[in-house]
Parts: C-alpha cells; sequence; structure tokens
C-alpha cells in the first residue's frame, strides 16, 4: 500500500465519521401518531367570549308559570294515585 492510498482511506474514513455525527448530534423529528397533536403544538387562538342571553321577565314569569303547572299535575296524579289506594284497601 502507499502512502497516497492510505491518506485516501483515512479522509474516507474521516467522512463517514463526520457523517455519522452529523446524523447523532441533529435533534431527533418526532414521528406523528394517531390522535391529536399535543397542545404545544397547536397554535393557540384565543377564545371569544360569547355574550351571555338573558331572559325578560316576561319569559322568566312564563318558565315560571309552566313548571308550577307540571308540578301541581304530578301531585294531582300522586293524590289520585293514593286515593285509589285507600279506597281499595278499605
Amino acid at each position: 500500500m502507499s502512502l497516497e492510498s492510505i491518506v485516501a482511506e483515512i479522509d474516507s474514513e474521516i467522512a463517514s465519521l463526520e457523517q455519522a455525527k452529523a446524523l447523532l448530534s441533529e435533534k431527533p423529528t418526532p414521528k406523528r401518531g394517531p390522535g391529536r397533536p399535543r397542545l404545544n403544538a397547536v397554535v393557540a387562538v384565543a377564545p371569544v367570549k360569547q355574550k351571555r342571553r338573558r331572559l325578560s321577565a316576561a319569559a322568566r314569569a312564563k318558565i315560571a308559570a309552566a313548571q308550577k303547572a307540571r308540578w301541581a299535575k304530578v301531585r294531582a296524579a300522586k293524590g289520585k294515585s293514593a286515593a285509589a289506594k285507600s279506597t281499595s284497601s278499605k
């Protein structure tokens, strides 16, 4: 082997080692898997604050009257079933 071939062999070995060093020194890119992306990877958009919807006094009164009617209906049905039980047991 001549001196020039030895130097060429060393140069090729240095080049392959530098390439391996470059591959090892760079940060690995994370592989994307299934599922949602991570929170820090997504650009956060400021949430839009929704206006609160308010009921008028008339609407609240109408809802309250409807609920009272529902409960009155339940109580009336309960009273009928209790009266039926008391008459059937006598």
